[in-house]
């Protein structure tokens, strides 16, 4: 008995820590957008210095699964969680280092707000700030609704980055001038499209959890 609050009391550790992660993760992408549209050079800094936190969160929780692994046999739903937890773990953490690669970028936009906003950059932020608000939702409740908005918002998102990519080469090539701010702006875009992907790994680490289900690739295997 002893053994199984042991396990219980571990497996709960592993939960809020994730949750925390996912938590900061989430922050620094809300700061980083909004450093982005505010071009905020303080807030930007914020987010590079905070990284160190998130990294630190990241060995954490993946010695946590090893001890767990190492001092316990899970089984069924508990085994496919601490699974699932390492991988929901190296996701957070490359997103937090793509909010951290986007705070780095903007110095750089300091004369070409207006290019920015007429790209449609800002809009396609704010898409990315809804999307992992619902990612923070299902890793805090592992309610799969969640998982079904993170797809339709992912898919937004790359949809708007796609858009914004086709107009960004339109302006290269009209506008020799903007070439470099442009080149950056592209980069940008790139790493909103790399969270959605992850945002979408997430929610199939999730739908693994609740349902024992593997939904990689599943549309392409259908």
């Amino acid at each position: 008995m002893e053994t199984y609050r042991i396990f219980d009391s571990e497996l709960e550790k592993l939960s809020q820590k994730v949750i925390q992660m996912c938590s900061q993760v989430n922050q620094q992408i809300n700061n980083s957008l909004t450093a982005l549209k505010d071009y905020d050079l303080n807030l930007a800094k914020k987010v590079i210095d905070k990284d160190k936190e998130i990294n630190t969160l990241d060995v954490k929780i993946d010695r946590l699964c090893q001890k767990i692994f190492a001092l316990q046999q899970p089984v069924a739903r508990d085994l496919r969680y601490i699974l699932s937890a390492l991988k929901i773990n190296n996701d957070l953490e490359r997103v937090g280092d793509h909010a951290v690669n986007i705070a780095k970028r903007i110095s750089p936009l300091e004369d070409y707000r207006q290019l920015v906003s007429e790209l449609g950059v800002d809009q396609v932020s704010t898409e990315i700030s809804v999307l992992f608000s619902y990612v923070l939702d299902v890793v805090k409740t592992h309610d799969l609704e969640y998982c079904q908005k993170i797809y339709h918002h992912s898919a937004i998102v790359k949809e708007g980055c796609l858009d914004i990519a086709d107009r960004i080469l339109n302006e290269m090539m009209e506008k020799s001038e903007v070439v470099v701010v442009a080149s950056n702006i592209l980069i940008i875009v790139n790493l909103f499209e790399r969270i959605a992907s992850y945002s979408n790994n997430i929610a199939e680490s999730i739908t693994f959890v609740v349902d024992g289900e593997i939904v990689k690739h599943r549309k392409n295997i259908e």
